[in-house]
């Protein structure tokens, strides 16, 4: 077996590559909706039948070569990371929950804020930690347990106040200075951050904004259906912790180690648990998150073998072959980072993928790279916003104990984004030089 001959190989453009995603999306999406029970058909057995199916029509290399290849990918540094911050965030919500810290904070907030602007504060914190933190994986694991927790004490459903802070969530993936969306758009595009950051604000200010006022609205229908407790300060800590070494731009695995290590100091004080009770709870999170890291696996395989077999090459063929005028360059740039974003489940990676040839669009038809770095940024936030195979979803499910496809009617920011997007591109605005 020659290992140096699997990775860099990929095979020509081929449309019968995408299959597997196409299979995937039919068995465990359509499925579902067609029998109108999302739990109908568990999304690992969806992505094992997805994944053999991968593995059986790849071409050109042995059935050892090919398991070889698939794992690659669900061995990829990206996939990797990913799990480590699932097997920490597993941790420190377990943990935190024991000990009483989302009870504490759901209260604080129940305090704090009148029931008619829960939704809308909950969105704009969503908004301003992501914009702060530059990572919507890192909001979501800070947030929605909490959202949950208010959830359970107001009129409100669990997966609208999980998809609200994915939503906020994304508005600052898209917009942050330091996330790694604005950093490979900006990079492969050739433009500096701050003009990257205007172009987007432009679309995407007045989208947070529509749906600020829609959570405004809604919220006067909200009642707490349970009064909240006295609020016990000191278990508040380990959430006032991570939310203030994130801001600080911290990373997000030491962020999730300081809030782990106070949960313990703070939960041992305060007698919710000992030593080991402690541990004990830390080990029950991180196996609740099994499932999510078995299914993460398993899509970086899958979309490896997507990739090798031509399916991302063919996208990028397709899409650029009847290219005409800047409205339609536009459009194929949009429609590029899409679908490499439906193939890879990552953002930053089909930023990364197709941003040299976005850039070499760009050129031929007199697109400000400005522009172009923006469309890349937000059409790729908008994708990852709404798959339910995507790590944000799919952990913010896990933390929420639903199915991904329960958020999925309730994703309004990425949707609105995107209708504000495309209108961008059919009316030319911002205008640009």
């Amino acid at each position: 077996m020659n290992l140096n001959k699997l990775t860099p190989i990929i095979n020509k453009p081929n449309g019968a590559a995408l299959m597997p995603l196409v299979v995937f999306l039919c068995l465990y999406l359509v499925t579902s909706i067609i029998v109108n029970d999302f739990y109908k058909v568990p999304i690992t057995v969806a992505f094992i039948v997805a994944s053999i199916y991968a593995v059986a029509t790849t071409k050109g290399l042995s059935l050892n070569d090919r398991i070889l290849q698939y794992s690659q990918g669900a061995a990829n540094k990206n996939i990797m990371m990913m799990i480590w911050i699932f097997i920490m965030a597993g941790a420190f919500a377990q943990s935190a929950k024991a000990m009483g810290a989302i009870d504490a904070t759901v209260n604080l907030t129940l305090h704090l804020l009148p029931d008619n602007l829960l939704l809308a504060s909950i969105f704009l914190a969503s908004c301003f930690i992501s914009l702060s933190i530059g990572t919507s994986v890192g909001t979501i694991v800070a947030l929605v347990p909490v959202a949950v927790g208010i959830a359970s004490k107001t009129d409100v459903s669990i997966p609208f106040m999980t998809a609200l802070v994915i939503g906020g969530a994304f508005f600052g993936d898209n917009l942050s200075f330091i996330s790694d969306t604005t950093i490979a758009a900006t990079r492969t595009q050739g433009c500096q951050m701050k003009d990257k950051f205007k172009m987007n604000m432009m679309i995407a200010l007045p989208a947070a904004v529509l749906v600020f006022v829609y959570y405004i609205i809604y919220g006067n229908n909200v009642e707490t259906t349970a009064p909240a407790a006295n609020i016990e300060w000191g278990k508040v800590i380990p959430y006032i912790i991570v939310l203030a070494t994130a801001i600080a731009g911290v990373n997000v695995m030491l962020v999730l180690l300081l809030g782990l290590i106070s949960t313990g100091i703070i939960g041992m004080a305060y007698g919710a648990f000992d030593f080991f009770g402690w541990f004990g709870s830390m080990g029950q999170g991180i196996t609740g998150m099994g499932e999510l890291i078995i299914i993460t696996l398993m899509a970086g395989g899958m979309l490896e073998l997507i990739r090798f077999n031509g399916g991302v090459d063919y996208i990028l063929h397709k899409l650029t072959k009847k290219v005409n005028g800047k409205r339609g360059a536009e459009f194929s740039i949009a429609g590029l980072v899409s679908l490499a974003n439906m193939c890879t489940a990552n953002n930053t990676i089909a930023i990364i993928t197709v941003g040299p040839l976005a850039a070499e669009i760009a050129d031929e038809y007199k697109i400000d790279k400005r522009r172009s770095a923006s469309i890349l940024d937000t059409f790729s936030c908008v994708i990852q916003g709404v798959i339910p195979y995507g790590a944000q979803i799919l952990i913010a499910a896990e933390l929420a104990s639903i199915s991904p496809l329960n958020i999925m009617e309730f994703l309004y920011y990425p949707l609105v984004l995107c209708a504000f997007a495309i209108l961008s591109i059919i009316f030319r605005i911002p205008k640009t030089v």
